[in-house]
């Protein structure tokens, strides 16, 4: 019997297009958003089923069908069918995460075959970052052909990455964000993961205080205009509109809203400065993997979180 490839993608989205474009080979489809929430190192575990399902409904009341996901991820049980992996990840963290935990899965299932890498971002003649579903059949094509091959040292750095995620100290991450390896935005992702963690001064987030200055610096009319700006100027997070919709429903003690303009309130103002401090009023039990959010904060000068007093 011949073998096949297996295709696993970022998401549905993508999955579409490459059934589009005929790419030869079965496709597993990574639906989960690994980037917040807790999770447990053993990824095919009824223990990771639980903790994710509780998360995903307590903060955004997404009820996950575990037996469809279970279906799902059961193609792994029949790596013999296959000759190769390829994994279709692209440049931001909310990406990166997943395909660290899709990586791990795959070792955790003790599979043998070549893993490829084909992740998308910087394009020849392109301004922006692009994701691969936005690239245009050639691009993607092109991104196919030049796929990266994961040596023994990438799945292992991966490994110790996923160890570090469900663990307590992620400061752990700080030396891999200079370690070479085939993940060309690997670096950009873990400095973007530590700067999720409240501010030491502030108390905000690095990206709940781009929100605030993208209000503070446009003439924004709407929550819904106020997401789509949002949306637009993350950088490296790659962070979904639920994520976002989240995040400005709880920042909304820093603004007035009225019929037609979002302004920043004198909360606002003084959080913007670093005037105050204001974990206490954002505080929530969020999990980055194996801690809390608010148990610790960034600390600028030091460029590494600290244990919350």
């Amino acid at each position: 019997m011949n073998k096949k490839i297996l295709h696993i993608t970022n998401g549905e989205s993508l999955t579409n297009y490459l059934k589009e474009l005929d790419f030869d080979g079965d496709i597993l489809t990574w639906q989960e958003m690994l980037c917040e929430g807790p999770t447990t190192e053993i990824i095919d575990s009824d223990e990771f089923f639980k903790v994710r399902k509780e998360f995903l409904h307590e903060f955004y009341d997404i009820e996950v069908d575990e037996e469809e996901f279970r279906s799902e991820i059961s193609i792994l049980n029949h790596s013999k069918n296959y000759s190769e992996i390829i994994l279709w990840f692209e440049y931001d963290l909310f990406c990166h995460i997943n395909l660290i935990a899709v990586i791990n899965l795959i070792q955790q299932k003790n599979i043998k075959v070549p893993i490829f890498l084909v992740c998308s971002g910087r394009v020849e003649g392109e301004k922006d970052l692009k994701a691969l579903s936005e690239l245009k059949p050639n691009q993607l094509r092109k991104h196919y052909d030049d796929k990266i091959k994961l040596s023994k040292e990438d799945i292992d750095l991966m490994k110790s990455l996923w160890k570090t995620y469900c663990g307590k100290d992620h400061n752990l991450f700080k030396p891999d964000i200079v370690k070479k390896s085939s993940f060309p935005y690997l670096s950009n992702c873990l400095k973007a993961h530590l700067q999720r963690f409240p501010d030491s001064i502030s108390g905000l987030a690095g990206l709940e205080l781009n929100i605030l200055t993208i209000v503070k610096d446009y003439n924004i009319k709407s929550k819904q205009h106020l997401l789509g700006y949002a949306l637009n100027y993350q950088g490296y997070f790659g962070y979904s509109d639920i994520q976002f919709i989240r995040i400005i429903e709880k920042l909304s003690v820093f603004f007035d809203i009225n019929e037609s303009s979002i302004k920043l309130n004198r909360k606002g103002h003084e959080v913007i400065i670093g005037q105050h401090n204001f974990i206490s009023e954002l505080r929530s039990e969020m999990y980055f993997g194996g801690v809390k959010k608010y148990d610790f904060l960034f600390s600028k000068s030091q460029n590494e979180i600290i244990k919350t007093v």
